[in-house]
């Protein structure tokens, strides 16, 4: 008697489609023949769990599976021919080689994911460079030159990791495509050759220079045009600066990482800058103008009589440059008003002038403050 497909994967007959694709991920790990070795029952049951998985996951086999049985669904496939299960090497791969992270794992398994072109090509890697600006150079852009060294092509055998006037031999063991093949039951496991390590060809007269590697390292002192308003964290990418690839893949590039130095007096966020200036307090009451630097020179800020400490006046167009276009930011200039710590006779004697003729000594600004206050201190 046939055994039901449902309870093969451990389902109900009303299971959704992700449901029953779960069950049956479970099911073929249980029973997988690499996790079994030699175990013809549980290669047998893989076998089955995706056979059924085949049917069941089809709506159309689903509902003649459950009018009528297996009989059926092998009746109305031919037989089994071409409609019909073939490979739950392809089942298993079209399960696990989504988002489930099992694709890479497995591709190998079966024979997927090979390299079609040149055996044992490789790309070179990208290289990262932290490259350190003043807050100035940020802001205008600057050209530096850099030092670091690479791998790059060896020069004397031109990357083929042999000896001039000789030349590889293809690999006996893997017949040149860098892979060999062998059977579990049903399943065929294709890895990397271990005499060649997956480069099809034998070198029985390595690069003197290079000692068969076809890379060398060497010192690279190229010239990095920085454009104005980059900050920390952006990034600049120098297409084949990397290393070089081994085989004939491709070369990596250089990621260029931007680190901003702080500055002694201007804050930054984005493209506008922050500082703090004090004033004197007799320019505070009385108004006038103060310098203050901006990155492109001094500027001048008016200062309106009776400004208060603290007070934020905006300069536009004296930021930085963005990135993205050709707007510039804006300086924002926070003025702190400076109280002198020590008076001289004579001052102290205009100072109490002032005073009395404003009525500060007898009706201070202040005491509607503490008016309201009041009730505070009266708890």
């Amino acid at each position: 008697m046939a055994e039901d497909y449902y309870e093969l994967l451990g389902v109900g007959r009303d299971v959704s489609e992700n449901e029953l694709k779960k069950a049956y991920r479970k099911k073929a790990l249980q029973y997988h023949p690499d996790r079994n070795p030699g175990d013809k029952h549980a290669e047998e049951q893989f076998k089955k769990v995706s056979n059924a998985y085949e049917v069941l996951k089809d709506p159309e086999k689903r509902a003649l599976y459950d009018r009528h049985g297996p009989e059926a669904v092998r009746r109305g496939m031919g037989g089994g021919g071409a409609g019909g299960f073939h490979d739950p090497a392809d089942i298993f791969r079209e399960v696990f080689g989504g988002s489930t992270g099992f694709g890479g794992i497995f591709d190998d398994l079966f024979g997927g994911g090979l390299n079609p072109g040149r055996p044992g090509a490789r790309p070179g890697a990208n290289l990262q460079y932290d490259l350190e600006l003043t807050l100035e150079e940020a802001a205008r852009g600057v050209e530096k030159e850099i030092s670091f060294r690479r791998a790059t092509t060896c020069d004397r055998c031109r990357g083929d990791g042999v000896e001039p006037g000789t030349s590889k031999r293809g690999c006996p063991n893997c017949g040149g495509v860098g892979q060999v093949t062998s059977s579990r039951g049903f399943f065929r496991l294709k890895q990397t050759c271990s005499k060649c390590r997956g480069t099809g060809s034998i070198v029985e007269f390595p690069c003197k220079k290079c000692s068969g590697e076809g890379r060398v390292m060497t010192s690279c002192n190229p010239n990095v045009r920085v454009p104005s308003g980059v900050d920390t964290g952006s990034r600049l990418r120098l297409e084949g600066l990397g290393e070089a690839g081994i085989g004939g893949g491709p070369t990596g590039d250089l990621i260029i990482l931007i680190h901003v130095r702080e500055h002694d007096i201007f804050d930054r966020d984005g493209d506008d800058l922050f500082i703090q200036v004090p004033i004197k307090f007799t320019l505070a009451a009385l108004g006038g103008a103060i310098e203050v630097p901006t990155l492109t020179g001094k500027a001048t800020l008016k200062i309106p009589a009776g400004t208060q400490s603290g007070t934020r006046f905006r300069m536009r167009k004296k930021g930085l440059h963005s990135l993205q276009g050709v707007d510039l930011g804006d300086q924002y200039v926070t003025v702190h008003v400076e109280v002198p710590r020590k008076l001289k006779p004579k001052q102290r004697e205009l100072l109490e002038a002032y005073a009395r003729e404003s009525g500060d000594d007898r009706d201070p600004e202040g005491n509607s403050f503490f008016e309201k206050a009041k009730r505070f201190f009266d708890e």
